[in-house]
Parts: C-alpha cells; structure tokens; sequence
C-alpha cells in the first residue's frame, strides 16, 4: 500500500484539493401531459475535499460534458478555487479536462507553472482502478443509503427535479454532520470532529474557551470564536484523526515491479480466464516510492493492437524479460 497523497494531509481551506465522481441516475416529472407525466433522468456529481472529508453535490440533467462543466463551475463559485481535482477516467471528466484546458498527469515543472498560472490540476486515476478513488466513491454508498432512506418517506413517483435537488441538499447536511472519530465521553472534551463544524463554523455544543488568559474577549467578537474554533478543529484533526489514516490494512508484501517487455495477462471481467488476452508491457509508470502500481500494456486483437493504462492489480505476471 502506498503512503498517503499529500493532499489528504494538506492543512488547506476546505474543497483545495478534491476528489469527484457521478452517480445516479433518478426518474424526475420533467413536465405534466395529457396523458400523464413526462418523466426525465437527472444524475448527480459529488465533490469531496480530500482533507476534512467534507460533501458537495450538483445535481445534472446528463451526462455530456457540457453538463458536468456548468455543475463545476457552480462547485467553484460557490465552494472557491481549487488546487487539485482526482477523478477516475470516465469520458465526460476526461473531456472537460480537454475543454477547461487542464493538464492531467504532466511533470512537477509544468505542474509549477501551471498552479502558479491558473491554480489547478487535474489528476486521473488509471482505467479499472477504483481502489485508487476510495477515498471519495465510498461517499457515494453513504449518499445512496440516505437518498433510499429519504425516498420510502417522500415517494418516487412525483420526484420532481426541486425535490431531488432539495433532497441532495439535505443529504449533504448529513453526511458532513457525521462524525470523524469515535464521540469522546470525555466531558471536557465536548467538541465532536465533523465536516460541517469547519465548513458552517458551527457545532451543537459551546467550544472550550481557550486557555490564553489574553484572549478575554472571545465571546464578545464573533472573529475570535470563529478562529477559536477552526484551530480546534485542525488541532483535533491533526493529533487524532491522521492517526488513523497511518495503517495500512491490506498489500503488506512487496512484489516485484513490472518491467518494460514483461508479458501478462489482462484481466478481464467479462470474459472467461482462459480467454483473457495476453499482451506486452510497453511502458512501466513508477510512483514517487519507486513502485510500479500502474503501466501501458500493448494487446493485439483481431481489429488491430491496442494499448491500454491499466492498474497492476489487472495485470498477471507470465514472463519477465530476460
């Protein structure tokens, strides 16, 4: 397992450093006829700051690319800039990197001048990788869960495109009210580590007046209890929260790293693993630890030879080079 991105450890303003996904979609009346309801499919993109592990959802009528821009340009007139976006390689992200004009995957140098340009990059995880983005795809289930839950009070059948809208607003409520640690019963410990308590400034319980005897007026200016507060969180954030992020529960064993000319299989889960196609390793892809967790195979096939980025997880060793 590879040491967690810097970006999930960054003490940055909420919704700097994100990762996105679309799920859905949900049968919405578009309009009444005649005959009955008109029904429509809306899909949804969920945001997820990578450090606070805070939610935003944009509700979308489809998914083109053109869609999912105006819903990103909604997330950052509303949330701020961004410095990184991670996202898997589905077709509309990959075109709205194109028409945004927003590299992925270029050298720390362009990165620089870029960031220092504009503010932004955009990093793809490899094709059939999902692992790589579980850090915010797990938040879709929890949205599911609460959206299904939602649905048996308020009915699908007169789902309009404003109470879908509502109800993902209020879904993002949830899911940034839910906590990050286990609630202390400490009593002098009443301030619980959630999402909502650094996006909204806010928590059920009065923060712990702080111990500097010169802040004396910290329940007279409301500037001082919120900067109060965000140093609570970010303290408690960084001695207990991180803490949890350090074990690494699964690949403990080194393997070997793929090669340049190694033939392996490639996984398929739509055929049977006798038919899985055998291919050629063209390009190894190294991380920042020198381990190879990704690499370009070269398949041929009856129309022609392919090349495919695919994650090492998807590849069996068959032959190294000599």
């Amino acid at each position: 397992m590879a040491d967690l991105p810097a970006d999930r450890l960054s003490m940055d303003p909420p919704f700097t450093y994100i990762g996105l996904d679309v799920f859905g979609p949900w049968n919405v009346v578009a309009r009444r006829t005649r005959g009955g309801l008109a029904h429509s499919k809306r899909w949804a993109v969920i945001f997820t700051c990578m450090a606070v592990r805070a939610v935003h959802i944009e509700v979308i009528e489809s998914l083109d690319t053109s869609c999912f821009i105006n819903a990103l340009r909604r997330f950052l007139a509303i949330r701020g800039p961004v410095k990184q976006i991670r996202s898997d390689r589905g077709t509309n992200f990959v075109s709205a990197s194109a028409d945004l004009k927003i590299p992925s995957n270029i050298d720390s140098k362009s990165v620089e001048k870029y960031l220092a340009d504009r503010g932004c990059s955009w990093v793809f995880n490899p094709p059939h990788a999902s692992h790589m983005g579980g850090s915010w795809e797990r938040l879709i289930g929890i949205a599911r869960r609460i959206l299904d839950s939602m649905f048996l009070q308020v009915g699908t059948s007169s789902l309009t495109h404003e109470v879908l809208t509502t109800l993902m607003a209020e879904v993002v409520a949830i899911i940034n009210s839910r906590p990050l640690l286990p609630v202390s019963t400490d009593p002098s410990d009443p301030v619980i580590l959630t999402p909502a308590t650094l996006l909204t400034q806010k928590t059920g319980v009065p923060s712990v007046p702080p111990a500097d005897p010169n802040v004396k007026d910290l329940c007279k200016q409301q500037w001082r209890q919120v900067q109060h507060l965000a140093q609570t969180f970010w303290s408690k954030w960084r001695r207990q929260y991180l803490s949890t992020l350090q074990p690494r529960r699964k690949w403990h064993d080194t393997q070997t790293n793929l090669e340049t000319g190694s033939i392996v299989l490639l996984r398929d889960q739509q055929l049977k693993r006798n038919e899985w196609p055998l291919g050629i390793i063209t390009q190894v892809l190294p991380s920042q630890d020198n381990k190879v967790r990704k690499a370009e195979v070269k398949v041929s096939r009856q129309d022609g030879t392919k090349v495919f980025l695919r994650p090492v997880t998807e590849l069996i060793l068959l032959l190294s080079p000599p």
